[in-house]
């Protein structure tokens, strides 16, 4: 075991008084002065990030404070601390956590979940072990070093044992242990195994509770007119065969909010049901102010981007000299992308339920933020924190949509307006015409080998709308963090330039699973096979020589990637795959790999073309995100990440014409479905670094490893997505 001192800085705080006959335990982590840890033990009103409640019966109840949309984290999370705690897994009851500061960071997004709480768990699941070891050790009067636990029980080198659930009335008496010690990992139980989801159960029998599971007695339900072009007004609306259809109760015009999360307004129908509302939308007759976005027309702004990027740009890097680079180049080779936006289009549409009494509120919402969502409920009825409560439902999907409450904050403005619980409903056509959508792009590459076909300079220009343009509105360039995904790439190349086109946001940029990372992953992967051919030379090789001998870069961000480990990975993919060996007629392999989320990973796709539709038969994925917490995870974001890949190369792009989106539904913009799913192959890299993130570093290596066995397929290059645009025989 290893030992945790100074624990002041992770500290823990025994709260007696919160459950009958039961220990909590609470951990912050917070710095405290010395008077600050005196007076602790003191404290029961206390803002803690995560909580452990034994009871008197043995039941150990975790709450998990991160949100479940398929991602796994309630099982990831609280099986840490059973780990360490020695628990039995069977006892283990977990709960949802409401939105609130005392949780520490709740967003569930940008891949953070176990990358950010696996030490907090480690240490909160080893100090309970800690002093249920000592409540043992007094109860039967011998030194502590004697003790261990196992599976929910001390035992004694006499063979003695107790159960943790009979010791924790002395437990909850014990001074906080100053010193605790972690497993050594080869002790671990839970952690690094496959583990079934804590929610397996609900989910097969259909007591799972989503977002539009949910009642509260006497709700009533909306649905709301929007207005077709982003940021427009109601100007004036007929409410008269609304009213006569049978259900409908009120219509109610809301504002826009003008805040980055802010409800876009428009007109809203209240009913006793889901249909009845939807119906009253339809029957609405509303004339809009479409505002200054009415203009948009996204095949006119892709060409404008385009132009922009073949041209001299603001510099975002520019390390040796690309110009004298490609003077002195034996070849040139340059390539344009367009990638269009993308929709989430989780499977589960935006809801939430909200009733506002007074200055008080009650959500019931799928949300991967809930403190965000407080924070915007608080500011909008303009009460106080401990009037707001924010209680999180399963997510049938999320992919960063549901991290943006303006659905929610529709809710409460509804609520307040009828004085009484309501649910406001997206339909599909809603949130593919009225959501945060993934930013469009165009890119320029361009780079120079010499006669040896070694890569001697690279330019990467880019342009598209900045995400930051939801929070800082006028917005026209990228942002510094979207520039390093293209600046830190991973090849051993002397001479890189990058520079950013202008690109100002007429949509509502929002992340989306991957973000940055799927435009830029997709040019650098498809370019740099596109060198490879150039300087015919076998894709693996070319591209492990391309990322050079093994060094940590700097890419000043807390964790330094290694080449070493990026390189494992694409070797690990490429001999699951037997790169090299011959397949059957027709059939080829494509490869890309990507670091993203601080983890590695590269995929091998084999494709096919039947009917002029491309068949992706199987991926190999290889990933080293570090240390594993549950492996059953891992693989499922794998295989769903290729699968949502796949949706990307083949399906995805939203477009715009006069300012109003022109897809609609899943008939107009499809996912892949379980027909087209590939046989994912997944090999997770044993590691005992720290745990990175799993839920989106899979996405961006699967575009570019299909259009790069496409090429070898074919001989066509395809530079822009989606695939469906093009025919493929």
């Amino acid at each position: 075991m290893s030992t945790i001192k100074n624990i002041s800085r992770r500290t823990f705080v025994r709260s007696i008084g919160l459950a009958s006959g039961g220990l909590i335990l609470a951990c912050n982590t917070s710095i405290f002065s010395d008077k600050e840890k005196q007076d602790i033990k003191n404290l029961v009103d206390f803002n803690p990030n995560l909580f452990v409640q034994l009871n008197s019966d043995g039941s150990l109840i975790l709450i998990a404070s991160r949100s479940e949309m398929g991602n796994g984290v309630r099982t990831s999370l609280t099986s840490v601390i059973a780990d360490e705690m020695d628990a039995d897994w069977d006892k283990v009851i977990v709960k949802q956590a409401t939105g609130d500061a005392k949780y520490g960071d709740q967003n569930t997004d940008g891949s953070r979940s176990i990358r950010y709480l696996y030490e907090t768990m480690r240490q909160m699941g080893a100090m309970a072990r800690a002093m249920l070891i000592s409540a043992a050790a007094q109860e039967w009067q011998v030194p502590e070093n004697e003790c261990t636990a196992e599976n929910h029980f001390v035992l004694h080198s006499s063979d003695k044992k107790i159960a943790f659930g009979d010791l924790v009335d002395i437990a909850k008496t014990l001074e906080i242990p100053t010193d605790v010690q972690l497993k050594n990992p080869k002790d671990f139980k839970y952690i690094g195994k496959y583990l079934r989801s804590v929610d397996a159960e609900a989910y097969s029998n259909g007591s799972a509770v989503f977002g539009l599971d949910k009642r509260i007695p006497d709700m009533k339900f909306a649905a709301i007119a929007r207005c077709p072009v982003t940021f427009g007004t109601v100007k004036s609306f007929d409410k008269t065969a609304a009213l006569k259809i049978a259900g409908v109760e009120a219509v109610i015009e809301i504002p826009r909010i003008e805040k980055p999360f802010g409800a876009l307004g428009g007109v809203a129908v209240i009913a006793t049901n889901t249909w009845a509302a939807f119906k009253g939308k339809e029957a609405l007759k509303v004339e809009w102010n479409y505002g200054d976005n009415e203009s948009y027309d996204s095949e006119i702004f892709m060409n404008q981007m385009t132009e922009n990027v073949h041209k001299q740009g603001k510099v975002g890097k520019d390390a040796g000299n690309v110009t004298k680079a490609f003077k002195n180049a034996d070849k040139i080779v340059e390539s344009t992308f367009q990638l269009p936006h993308l929709s989430h289009a989780p499977m589960e549409v935006p809801n939430a339920i909200a009733w506002v009494q007074g200055d008080s509120c009650e959500v019931w919402a799928p949300t991967q933020a809930p403190q965000t969502t407080r924070k915007e409920v608080i500011d909008y009825l303009e009460t106080t924190e401990e009037k707001v409560t924010i209680n999180v439902t399963l997510l049938g999907g999320g992919f960063g949509r549901k991290s943006k409450p303006d659905y929610i904050v529709e809710a409460v403005m509804l609520s307040k307006e009828i004085n009484g619980p309501l649910q406001v409903v997206w339909t599909r056509e809603d949130d593919i015409k009225h959501g945060y959508y993934h930013t469009t792009s165009a890119q320029y590459l361009k780079a120079s080998l010499d006669k040896n076909g070694n890569v001697t300079g690279w330019l990467h220009r880019f342009a598209l709308p900045s995400i930051t343009s939801t929070f800082m509105p006028g917005v026209d360039y990228a942002a510094g963090f979207e520039i390093a995904s293209a600046a830190n790439i991973p090849f051993d190349i002397k001479n890189i330039k990058v520079e950013v086109g202008q690109a100002p946001a007429h949509v509502r940029i929002g992340w989306l699973r991957s973000v940055i990372n799927i435009p830029h992953g997709f040019s650098e992967n498809v370019f740099a096979d596109e060198l490879a051919f150039a300087a015919k030379k076998d894709p693996l090789e070319f591209r492990l020589n391309l990322i050079g001998k093994d060094r940590i870069e700097d890419t000043q961000d807390p964790i330094k990637y290694d080449t070493a480990r990026l390189k494992n990975v694409l070797k690990v993919a490429a001999k699951n795959a037997e790169w090299g060996k011959e397949l059957p007629e027709g059939h080829a392999y494509g490869l890309a790999v990507h670091y993203s989320f601080y983890s590695y990973v590269a995929s091998i796709v084999e494709v096919s073309i039947e009917n002029s539709k491309v068949k992706v038969h199987n991926v190999f994925t290889a990933i080293d995100c570090g240390t594993v917490v549950n492996k059953n995870t891992v693989e499922a974001q794998m295989q769903g990440s290729a699968v949502f890949g796949m949706s990307i190369a083949f399906y995805g792009k939203i477009t715009a014409k006069n300012g109003a989106i022109e897809q609609s539904n899943y008939n107009d913009y499809p996912m892949v479905r379980i027909n087209e799913s590939p046989n994912v192959h997944v090999e997770i890299i044993e590691s005992s670094e720290r745990p990175t993130g799993v839920g989106e570093p899979g996405v961006p290596v699967i575009a570019p490893a299909i259009v790069n066995a496409i090429y070898k397929l074919t001989g066509k290059r395809y530079y822009n997505l989606p695939l469906s645009d093009y025919n493929l025989a």
